[in-house]
C-alpha cells in the first residue's frame, strides 16, 4: 500500500504584470504556497494555495503555518484514500479552505499518477476545449475601455470587468467599455460585495441594455437575501461568488432561490472534493457553474481547468491569472491558446510540474 513518506511546502511570491484592483483591494504580488506529496514508491502530488484575504481570511503566512500541520496528518498514511484523508483534513481546519486546497490537488494528482491516468479521466470526464475570459480590473473608464478592447483584439471570447464603487463610476465604466468594444462580444460584470442592495439594482437597471452576460456577488456575501433581492429586481442574471464556500452553501443559495448562477473556486471549496459536490448540488438543481480562480499559477489552474472539462455543467471559465503574472514557473498543465482557449495535457494526474531550478530558490520546509 502507498504511503505518504514526506511533503514539501514552498512560500512562492510572483508579482503580477500590473496592479490589479477589485472592490475589496488591490493586489500587486501573487502570495502562493506549493505543497509537494513525496510517497514511498517514488509518485509525488502538487498543489498550490492563493490566499485573497479578504474573500478567504487566509494569508499566505498562516497557510505556511497551516501547512505544517496538515502535512502531519498525512504521514505514514495511503494517499489514495482521498475521501479519508480530505475528511480528515477539513475535520482538523474547518475554515482554511485555500490550504487544504493545495493538499486536494497534490492528493487528486497522486491518485491520477497511481492510475496512469489523466484527472479529467479520474473524475469520469473527458478532455474538451475550454474557453476563458480575461479581466478588466478597476481604474478609470478611459483606461478599462481601453484594456477591454485590448483584451477583445487579443481574441478572448468575454471580457470580465471589475466593479464595485459608486453607481454613477461603473455605470460610466460599462457604457465606455461597451462602446469601445462594439456590441458583440459578452460582458461579465464583478461588484465583489462592493454594492449594497440600493446601488446593486441602481447599477444594473441603468445597465441592462449593454450585453451583460451576468453579475457576480453584487451585495456582501452574508447577505443572501439581498442577493435573492437583487436578482429579483434585474434582468442580468446573478451569480454567487464569495457567498459560495462549499455544498451547504450551494444548497441555501439555490434553495433560497438568490442566484441563477454558481462560481466555484478551488480556493474558496478546499479542493476538487468540494467543488465537485458544489456542482452535484448545482446540477439537481438545474443550475450551471462557472469555475473561477484567485491568483494561481497554472498549477492550480491545470486542477481547476480538468474539474470543468470533466463537468459540462461548468459552463464557464474564468482561469486567467496566470496570464496576469509576471513568471510562469509551471512546466506542462494546461496551456493558453488563441481566442482565450484553455488546453489540457493528457498525461498521468493533473499534468503540471514545477521548475526546478524555481523551487530550489524560495524558502521551504520538510515534514516527515
Amino acid at each position: 500500500m502507498m504511503r505518504v513518506l514526506r511533503v514539501e511546502v514552498y512560500k512562492v511570491d510572483i508579482p503580477l504584470v500590473a496592479p490589479f484592483r477589485i472592490a475589496l483591494g488591490e493586489t500587486t504580488v501573487a502570495e502562493n504556497v506549493f505543497v509537494k506529496i513525496n510517497t514511498d514508491v517514488g509518485l509525488y502530488g502538487l498543489g498550490e494555495a492563493s490566499p485573497f484575504t479578504p474573500i478567504v481570511g487566509e494569508t499566505q503566512a498562516t497557510d505556511l503555518v497551516a501547512a505544517k500541520d496538515l502535512a502531519k496528518l498525512l504521514i505514514g498514511k495511503n494517499p489514495l484514500d482521498i475521501e479519508n484523508r480530505l475528511h480528515e483534513l477539513r475535520s482538523y481546519l474547518v475554515h482554511n479552505t485555500t490550504v487544504r486546497s493545495a493538499f486536494d490537488m497534490a492528493l487528486y494528482d497522486l491518485l491520477g499518477k497511481a492510475s496512469d491516468l489523466p484527472l479529467y479521466s479520474v473524475l469520469a470526464g473527458g478532455n474538451r476545449t475550454l474557453l476563458t475570459d480575461r479581466t478588466v480590473g478597476i481604474d478609470s473608464s478611459e483606461k478599462m475601455a481601453k484594456e477591454a478592447l485590448a483584451l477583445k483584439e487579443r481574441g478572448f471570447p468575454a471580457v470580465k470587468v471589475k466593479l464595485g464603487t459608486t453607481p454613477g463610476e461603473d455605470i460610466e465604466r460599462i457604457r465606455r467599455i461597451r462602446e469601445a468594444v462594439g456590441p458583440d462580444i459578452p460582458l461579465r460584470i464583478d461588484a465583489n460585495q462592493g454594492w449594497d442592495c440600493v446601488s446593486a439594482l441602481q447599477t444594473l437597471k441603468a445597465i441592462e441594455d449593454q450585453g451583460i452576460q451576468y453579475c457576480e456577488q453584487p451585495v456582501a456575501a452574508w447577505n443572501i437575501e439581498a442577493l435573492r433581492k437583487v436578482r429579483a429586481g434585474t434582468t442580468i442574471p446573478i451569480m454567487a461568488d464569495e457567498s459560495l464556500f462549499d455544498e451547504h452553501d450551494a444548497f441555501r443559495l439555490l434553495s433560497m432561490g438568490a442566484c441563477d448562477y454558481l462560481n466555484i473556486k478551488l480556493s474558496k471549496a478546499g479542493g476538487i472534493r468540494t467543488a465537485l459536490k458544489i456542482n452535484a448540488v448545482a446540477e439537481a438543481a438545474g443550475v450551471r457553474c462557472m469555475m473561477g480562480c484567485m491568483s494561481e499559477t497554472r498549477l492550480g489552474l491545470t486542477a481547476a481547468a480538468h474539474v470543468v472539462s470533466a463537468r459540462p455543467n461548468i459552463q464557464f471559465a474564468d482561469l486567467d491569472s496566470a496570464d496576469m503574472l509576471s513568471a510562469d514557473p509551471i512546466i506542462g498543465g494546461m496551456t493558453y491558446g488563441e481566442g482565450g482557449t484553455v488546453s489540457l495535457p493528457d498525461t498521468p494526474g493533473h499534468g503540471a510540474d514545477i521548475e526546478s531550478s524555481f523551487l530550489e530558490d524560495l524558502e521551504s520546509f520538510v515534514i516527515d
